[in-house]
């Protein structure tokens, strides 16, 4: 269950694989448990696929071997394997995996706020096209689309659409390639899947093997992040940030929406390895909503080893991708919470269900991941009256690196006192895969859009392409997810404007330059009067109420600002805080 995609996969990365079968002899030993998953991190200088042969003598199946960082992903069934692991010379760190063959009585859902939804009809919602502002282009539903028009994607297409020689990743569930908005951009020679289907999590593998193709979505999150970072401006349904770059899959999330580490770690080097230039992350790595480096102290000594590998994989997987080219833009969390001092984390571990505990998380040895790892460019998330979103994380620490940026989240409860306060045109409007709004009840088996479909305000847009008739689905979110998407976007477009060739002829930005773009460009933001945010006007506790601090320049709920379209194509880029 924790294996690559294949041989296929294989032979375009720095990836390669060893398999091997666990004797009969330690089946049948004492003390075997369930077949687990494990990953064993090298130690620096320990050779990766050594390490994998000496894991492989110890009885342990290896399913993939990461060279670029010397991770060893392996199954077994020997209680205590994990621990005998870390005993071995030259293993820096080994823990669990995800686990085989156990289902949990009810696995949680993995994003509540995407799925906030208005219960009363959106007037006009499966018709009524608008047209974008007069003399730019646009695409029939981009009136919908206010996010795009609040960082000025609508303006900056006048002179810059994103060049095809840009690749922007999307480290998520899946694209659906075939979606009419997205198959123009979708590279489908550099796509690649790098989870297995879990059944315990992810329901009835829908391929042989419950290995996905490299073109299927079957959560709806990956393509609508792809949608807004690069749905094309082709006349049909709506237009990304970067409407013409190359949008490649880098498949490391479950159907579930669950991303476990191998996988995470497997598509960042790949996109390193690959050339992208642009990568979305909007997750954490699972099981834990924090990794603290020896675990929180209500962990287990195994829970703790298991925190301290994703810490120690992550970090140099986030350092691998940053020093081959990637910009890695990544959002900052749904919680509603500070993460400079996070409140005690309820959820995690969130894999297996049932096995979370309260857990005090001190700040200075704990990690969101991947937003707090190095080289990642956190985005909170704004609502059309560029109010932080309710449930947007923020960062009161101004001086560590955890919050960049904002943009366009969508809140559904934005605009109170007016006719759109708890309507889903608050939301982000963005490609979704037909399979899933049939799965969900959006889209019956015609394709026609259901009374809940409508309620929630999904929309289907059709056109002819090449004298066929085609129709694609449309559906609203909200998120920081949805947010840093469109900064991802913006961060292709100044990769597009201002990238020049490399030393080995590929067109390309530093990430630090991309970053220092973004930040300087920013649209300016200053906090709310008196510091002090409360939602309870909107029906949200207490809990929800946030303080900013910092200058309108930089601060705790904005970063350096709000992402602008305009102002990272423009020839002046160098202006700003340089915070």
């Amino acid at each position: 269950m924790v294996a690559l995609t294949g041989a296929v996969a294989l032979a375009a990365s720095a990836l390669t694989a060893t398999t091997a079968t666990a004797s009969g002899q330690e089946a049948a030993a004492t003390g075997t448990t369930a077949r687990t998953g494990y990953a064993v991190l090298a130690a620096d200088g320990t050779d990766a696929k050594a390490l994998a042969q000496r894991l492989t003598k110890a009885g342990a199946t290896v399913t993939s071997v990461n060279t670029d960082i010397g991770l060893v992903s392996v199954e077994s069934t020997r209680a205590g394997f994990a621990a005998s692991a870390r005993s071995m010379p030259g293993v820096a760190a080994a823990a669990r995996d995800g686990v085989i063959g156990r289902t949990p009585d009810a696995a949680p859902t993995k994003d509540r706020v995407t799925r906030e939804r208005a219960s009363e009809l959106r007037k006009g919602s499966d018709r009524d096209h608008g047209k974008g502002p007069k003399g730019a282009k646009a695409d029939p539903l981009d009136s919908y689309l206010w996010g795009m028009k609040l960082i000025g994607a609508d303006k900056a297409h006048r002179t810059e659409l994103g060049d095809k020689r840009v690749k922007v990743g999307v480290i998520d569930t899946g694209v659906d390639g075939s979606h009419p908005d997205l198959a123009a951009n979708f590279d489908r020679r550099l796509s690649r899947n790098f989870t297995t289907d879990m059944p315990d999590i992810d329901g009835p593998c829908e391929y042989a093997g419950c290995v996905d193709p490299a073109d299927h979505d079957d959560d709806g999150h990956g393509t609508h992040v792809a949608g807004t970072m690069a749905a094309a401006l082709n006349g049909i349904g709506v237009s990304g940030v970067a409407p013409d770059v190359d949008l490649v899959n880098v498949r490391a999330g479950q159907d579930s929406g669950y991303f476990f580490l191998t996988p995470t770690v497997n598509a960042l080097t790949y996109a390193g390895d690959t050339g992208i230039d642009v990568v979305n992350m909007s997750f954490y790595v699972d099981p834990w909503a924090y990794n603290c480096i020896g675990g929180a102290p209500e962990d287990t000594p195994e829970q703790a080893a298991e925190q301290d590998l994703i810490i120690k994989s992550m970090t140099k997987a986030l350092n691998y991708a940053h020093r081959k080219g990637v910009t890695m833009v990544g959002a900052l969390g749904n919680d509603n919470d500070d993460i400079s001092n996070p409140r005690t984390d309820t959820s995690s571990p969130d894999y297996p269900g049932g096995t979370e505990h309260p857990r005090t998380i001190d700040n200075a040895t704990c990690f969101d991941l991947p937003v707090e790892g190095p080289h990642v460019i956190g985005v909170s998330s704004v609502g059309p009256s560029t109010r932080k979103a309710d449930y947007s994380n923020w960062a009161t620490d101004l001086r560590s690196g955890e919050l960049e940026v904002a943009a366009p989240g969508g809140w559904f409860r934005d605009g109170l006192g007016t006719d759109t306060y708890r309507t889903n045109g608050n939301l982000i409007l963005s490609t979704a895969p037909l399979n899933v709004m049939q799965a969900e009840g959006q889209v019956d088996a015609d394709g026609n859009i259901t009374p809940d479909g409508v309620a929630a305000g999904t929309m289907k847009d059709c056109a002819k392409v090449k004298g066929k008739q085609v129709c694609g689905y449309y559906q609203y979110l909200q998120g920081t997810s949805m947010a840093s998407p469109h900064a991802a976007g913006v961060a292709a477009l100044a990769v597009s404007a201002h990238g020049r060739s490399q030393r080995h002829g590929e067109f390309g930005l530093a990430p630090d330059t991309v970053r220092r773009i973004l930040m300087g460009t920013a649209t300016d933001h200053a906090c709310p009067a008196g510091g002090v945010q409360s939602y309870e006007d909107v029906g949200r506790s207490a809990e929800y109420t946030a303080t900013c601090n910092g200058t309108t320049e930089f601060n705790s709920f904005y970063g350096a600002g709000i992402v602008s379209a305009t102002g990272v194509i423009a020839r002046d880029h160098h202006h700003g805080h340089g915070h």
